[in-house]
């Protein structure tokens, strides 16, 4: 059968596109998860539906890619989590649903794309979603997601430490870090409904499955793209042993920004010098794939709390955000520093008995890792390299960071619940260079990998998709996903990918 549309990655955005193309019952559209799907949702796995559940993140999850990413020369290699589940990574996730700020989208139209300013990207967030606690021109009524913060206590108790010190130090409450000045602190929103992850599979392709024209298909593996010239045609698929093809004008690649630039390498499209490696036929060279991978680096401060005070997992405690500016100050809100229990996810590990942390987030780095072909056996996953702090600009917001979260923990409201900092020490602390090099060797990352098939203009001769998302130079074929972003957004990405599966759904509804 031939499929008008097919969505490659059934994640945070490729949940959001086919649902939305099935909108029209005119047209059939083909939804190809990698991971299993889930058509009940009383059938989720705990991982998947327990909004306090990092179990899905990993490195023996079943419903994780469980890739291999290099931080850093000093830290080498670290597991990184990537959803392989209906739902994708928004099904594994904490639930933060924090928008890229209005500055983030203004900069994506300054360098030459006109069709994501703030106003427009506007709407399409407020279409995702119904914000349940603000009523306004920037918050959604009536979208499928739901959003709410979890701001009335009672609250855990390094929570409202955390809280309490941010105050005490000066920075002001905002109730709203979705909102037009997202400075300060504030309740983190939260795409969780009563302890449930409302993930898109949950709120925007359940709705949708009763659809005859909705085809969703779990446990396939897509292994290219399939052109004839510079046309689409379809996908090849690896299913229950067998390696077959199916027909399609119109392909969306979902599938993350990870595999998002693996299947167009594997497709032939890329930069050709990696194509032609190993041996993959060169069908339009394009070097911006993968040539830029961002994520937020993340340094973690850790506390021994004292006795009796109750640590909760992360995701199950996580209230409060701060949202500050480096100094001197050339972009706005550029760190953010919340407190977390007892899951690093920096790192992968459970924290000793007894310690939380402060984790601080470098929002807007400015050094870029990359991705590269490993090979041409689509199962072979590529290489990538963060390449944290190779810009000295980047560590040195970075110490400033680290060095405002010490401080808070000094603060009176800490009195009763922390006994002492434990990382980094005094001495590394009050040094310079110990404090450069500690942040070498401990630091991690958020999983918000993004940029590498990035938007831009016919002028960038780095751009992977048009402003439209449209892979440049081939008919058909389009990339909706995190991997579109040209410069990572100030805060966690599942927000704007999500804006992005509505952008892009409306676009090809329009071929």
């Amino acid at each position: 059968m031939k499929y008008d549309v097919i969505v490659v990655g059934g994640g945070s955005a490729g949940s959001v596109v086919a649902a939305r193309l099935a909108e029209d019952a005119g047209r059939s559209v083909l939804l190809l998860e990698a991971g299993p799907d889930y058509p009940d949702p009383e059938t989720l796995p705990e991982a998947v539906r327990d909004g306090g559940s990092s179990a899905g993140e990993a490195e023996d999850s079943p419903i994780s890619w469980s890739l291999r990413g290099t931080i850093n020369p000093e830290r080498g290699e670290i597991n990184v989590a990537q959803g392989k589940v209906i739902g994708g990574s928004g099904s594994i996730n904490g639930q933060i649903y924090l928008r890229g700020l209005p500055e983030d989208f203004e900069n994506w139209a300054s360098w030459g794309n006109d069709e994501w300013t703030y106003p427009k990207v506007l709407s399409y967030f407020r279409k995702a979603e119904t914000d349940l606690d603000i009523r306004d021109d920037f918050h959604g009524t009536d979208g499928p997601l739901p959003i709410v913060r979890r701001e009335k206590e009672p609250w855990p108790e390094i929570q409202k430490s955390f809280h309490d010190a941010c105050l005490e130090m000066g920075y002001k409450y905002n109730p709203d870090l979705n909102g037009p000045d997202p400075s300060g602190i504030g309740a983190i929103p939260m795409n969780n409904r009563d302890g449930v992850r409302m993930s898109t599979n949950l709120t925007h392709l359940t709705p949708m499955r009763h659809r005859l024209n909705l085809t969703i298909r779990g446990n396939v593996f897509v292994r290219r793209v399939l052109l004839e010239g510079s046309i689409t045609v379809g996908v090849e698929v690896e299913s229950g042993g067998e390696i077959f093809r199916i027909e399609s004008d119109l392909v969306v690649l979902s599938a993350g920004a990870l595999k998002s630039p693996h299947i167009l390498m594997l497709s032939g499209i890329g930069p050709r010098d990696q194509l032609e490696e190993f041996g993959v036929k060169v069908l339009h060279d394009l070097p911006g794939v993968g040539a830029q991978l961002w994520n937020h680096p993340q340094s973690s401060v850790t506390f021994k709390v004292k006795d009796g005070v109750e640590l909760a997992s992360n995701a199950g405690s996580l209230r409060f955000a701060l949202r500050v500016t480096a100094e001197p100050p050339s972009q706005s809100n550029d760190i953010m520093l919340q407190t977390l229990g007892i899951f690093n996810v920096v790192t992968g590990e459970m924290l000793p008995s007894g310690t939380a942390r402060i984790s601080c987030a470098l929002e807007l780095p400015d050094g870029a890792g990359w991705l590269r072909l490993a090979s041409s056996d689509p199962t072979v996953q590529p290489a990538f390299d963060y390449r944290y702090f190779h810009d000295g600009n980047d560590i040195r917001r970075m110490r400033e960071a680290v060095r405002l979260a010490a401080k808070i923990l000094e603060s009176n409201a800490y009195k009763d619940t922390v006994e002492g900092r434990t990382t980094p020490t005094d001495e590394v602390l009050a040094n310079d260079d110990a404090l450069d090099q500690w942040l070498r060797e401990t630091v991690g990352t958020s999983r918000h990998v993004s940029g590498t098939c990035k938007i831009g203009p016919d002028s960038d001769p780095m751009a992977v998709v048009d402003q439209h998302c449209r892979v440049r130079g081939v008919t058909g074929l389009w990339v909706a996903d995190s991997s579109v972003i040209p410069q990572v957004t100030r805060a966690n990405t599942n927000a704007t990918a999500i804006m992005i599966g509505e952008r892009v759904a409306d676009w090809v509804a329009g071929a």
